[in-house]
């Protein structure tokens, strides 16, 4: 149980190893879901290669979908892109680096649910059965057998217990001829997911450091500031209902004292820490117009400490700041006594 733990808390710690946890359920989920799947090839002509196909390609596609819609970003890469210009420029940069970790990632699952199908070999031999070469495997010389007639024929290899072909080729030899090129097919691929992996991993940050730094820091900048922004609203939220409340009940009990109702009141207790949180915003037209002053025009990167007010404002004992003087030349004069 500790190392679970350990490793939930792992996974907890950045936004990056959270969706690395996911993609890695993700691809995990894969491999089960298609050890799980029954697997039917039609065997008909024209049906065959749309079935095998859409089994090798359209999960990996759905899956690819699901992995940017499990990831949080894709709704932050989707605001940032569209957000207006405002008082905070967009760097192309920092969204192309977001969208292409969140493509990494979502490519993880797809990945290997292909290479999974393909080292398993049914769906190419479904698609590609009719494909078979009867010259160098069987007894291309068959009497009495059309082109169709054939492909009838060739289109029942994937199923063993209606397949009545064996004078034209064997069945079990061209379900190894095709499980042969399949598993090929998935070695290669797995070789060069692999590479190109390595390559992006690898080789990026070494062209480009400088760049692939800055992206990589704005990225987690925006995702904290965001983070940071909704826990605020979520504390001015709570506190302004807090204050709500707080005077709905005064109001209940003023009204009850005025009908000779008398009850007993107290002060309420933080009634004035939860005024202080809401910051000076206390109706609902002034949140909404903070909320969208946020969006419209975002404050500039830029971080300056607050100016200091002067005059009778200033509170140092009625003196303005002393601002730092030219440093003072000293001289030493030496006496001596002849």
């Amino acid at each position: 149980m500790d190392k679970f733990r350990m490793i939930f808390q792992f996974f907890q710690s950045n936004q990056e190893s959270f969706m690395n946890g996911i993609c890695g359920i993700m691809a995990l989920a894969s491999t089960q879901m298609y050890s799980a799947f029954d697997f039917n090839c039609p065997c008909l002509p024209h049906y065959n290669l749309a079935y095998g196909l859409g089994i090798l390609l359209v999960p990996p596609f759905i899956l690819f979908l699901l992995g940017f819609v499990l990831n949080n970003n894709i709704s932050m890469l989707a605001e940032e892109w569209r957000r207006p210009q405002g008082q905070r420029g967009k760097d192309p940069a920092v969204l192309r680096y977001m969208f292409c970790s969140m493509a990494q990632r979502a490519m993880i699952a797809p990945a290997v649910w292909v290479s999974v199908t393909l080292l398993d070999g049914k769906c190419i031999t479904c698609a590609f059965c009719t494909s078979v070469p009867v010259e160098t495997l069987g007894n291309a010389s068959h009497p009495r057998l059309s082109q169709g007639e054939i492909q009838r024929v060739l289109a029942r290899i994937p199923c063993k217990e209606i397949y009545n072909g064996q004078q034209l080729i064997a069945n079990e030899v061209a379900i190894r001829y095709l499980r042969c090129i399949s598993q090929a097919l998935g070695w290669c691929f797995v070789l060069l997911m692999t590479t190109l992996a390595f390559l992006v991993r690898s080789l990026r940050p070494c062209f480009s450091q400088a760049a692939f730094l800055k992206s990589r820091y704005w990225s987690h900048y925006i995702d904290i500031e965001r983070k940071l922004f909704d826990e605020t609203c979520a504390e001015h939220a709570r506190s302004f209902a807090k204050v709500c409340i707080q005077q709905f009940f005064e109001g209940m009990s003023t009204d009850l004292v005025a009908a000779r109702c008398h009850l007993p009141r107290k002060a309420p207790a933080n009634a004035g820490e939860a005024t202080e949180k809401l910051l000076g915003i206390t109706d609902q037209g002034t949140m909404n117009m903070a909320l969208k002053s946020w969006h419209r025009c975002k404050p500039p990167l830029h971080l300056h400490p607050p100016a200091l007010p002067t005059g009778n404002g200033w509170a140092g004992e009625g003196q303005p700041p002393m601002h730092p003087s030219a440093p003072r030349k000293e001289t030493a004069a030496y006496y001596s006594w002849v």
